[in-house]
């Protein structure tokens, strides 16, 4: 099973799509005799597809895979799919990453992606702020109206926060405020969370690309090797 977006899911005969839609559960086994194997198959394949939970990752270029040469198996949230498919668990990546937003960018795009339920809600916003000179309360506060509109919608979606920090060529005052909403948001909504996303990768010539900012493959392996422990415990 791949990383998702919104619309993806397998494509199935008419029969197939209409057993499903009218005869719940089990029953559309049973009405589906006189059917061929390859019927059957399909028939489990997209009733597993559909009972699926959704995690959503919401972030930026981090996320949808800037610069990689395949996002649908390079990037972070595909290699936490490869994760989950070795262990044949029941979920699915929805990757809502875009290349260059920031907090006010993800409230403003969020209805999309949580218009179909969400179990598991990863967040990983705010890097972009600082690029754009954005006051860190405001990304704050951008942040927090992320988290209360998802968990508003499904009050018991899971959440995790991936934490970042700055350059050093940053004022330290600076850098503090904004290093600190990311702990105190986690805290205060309780959620799961990753302190720096790109620990061990940040300022490693060979883990990034020419930039210096977004990371290779090789750097995601690293990522994901750390971020899914956090997202793992989650998935009960």
């Amino acid at each position: 099973m791949g990383v998702s977006r919104l619309t993806d899911g397998p494509r199935f005969p008419l029969q197939v799509l209409i057993s499903l839609r009218s005869i719940p559960g089990s029953t559309a086994i049973v009405n589906a005799k006189n059917q061929s194997p390859l019927f059957y198959k399909t028939l489990l394949t997209n009733r597993r597809y559909y009972s699926m939970k959704n995690i959503v990752f919401l972030g930026d270029s981090l996320t949808a895979g800037y610069g990689l040469q395949s996002t649908t198996t390079e990037s972070l949230p595909a290699l936490i799919q490869q994760k989950i498919n070795a262990e044949q668990l029941d979920y699915r990546i929805i990757n809502a990453g875009v290349s260059g937003d920031t907090s006010a960018g993800g409230l403003n795009r969020l209805d999309y992606w949580i218009s179909q339920p969400v179990d598991i809600f990863v967040l990983e916003l705010g890097i972009n702020d600082v690029m754009r000179g954005i006051p860190p309360q405001t990304t704050l506060k951008n942040l927090q109206g992320i988290i209360t509109k998802v968990k508003t919608k499904y009050p018991q979606v899971k959440m995790a926060l991936m934490g970042m920090e700055i350059p050093a060529f940053m004022p330290i005052a600076f850098a503090a405020q904004f290093m600190a909403i990311f702990r105190q948001l986690a805290t205060a909504n309780q959620m799961a969370f990753v302190p720096f996303f790109l620990d061990g990768v940040a300022g490693q010539a060979h883990l990034n690309l020419r930039d210096r900012i977004h990371p290779t493959a090789e750097g995601y392996q690293i990522i994901a090797a750390k971020v899914w422990p956090v997202l793992r415990q989650l998935m009960v």
